[in-house]
């Protein structure tokens, strides 16, 4: 009889990987539509997934490409969660800053308000 490699939840990796905090945040990824593997869309949490299989999926305000490695046996530490994939996420370049959001709250100062009123063209006066 052929062994065929092992296979996984799909969830379960990205739980597995470390990709998102619980299990049930994963599936709500998956079962949203939101991941592709082999760059075929998926919402079923229950696709089995193996190494050689690439998944592209939103993490934070970046998109993630990551091909897996191994499949795991646990949620390990963070360096045995590593182990599992390997990343090929391209860099991003990043956007710029909107006016004042270095700031905290993000709202103009009285001099900024007043170059902003200056600035403006007074079309109607």
């Amino acid at each position: 009889m052929i062994e065929s490699s092992p296979k996984i939840r799909l969830d379960k990796w990205l739980w597995h990987a470390r990709f998102f905090k619980t299990r049930t945040l994963a599936a709500k990824q998956v079962n949203g539509g939101h991941v592709r593997v082999n760059s075929n869309k998926v919402d079923k949490a229950a696709t089995k997934v193996g190494a050689g299989d690439t998944l592209t999926f939103p993490q934070g305000s970046q998109i993630r490409v990551v091909e897996i490695a191994a499949c795991g046996e646990r949620r390990g530490p963070a360096p045995e969660a590593q182990l599992l994939y390997i990343d090929k996420t391209p860099v991003q370049e990043k956007k710029p800053k909107a006016f004042g959001a270095d700031r905290v709250g993000g709202r103009p100062t009285k001099k900024d308000r007043r170059s902003l009123d200056l600035s403006r063209d007074r079309g109607l006066e």
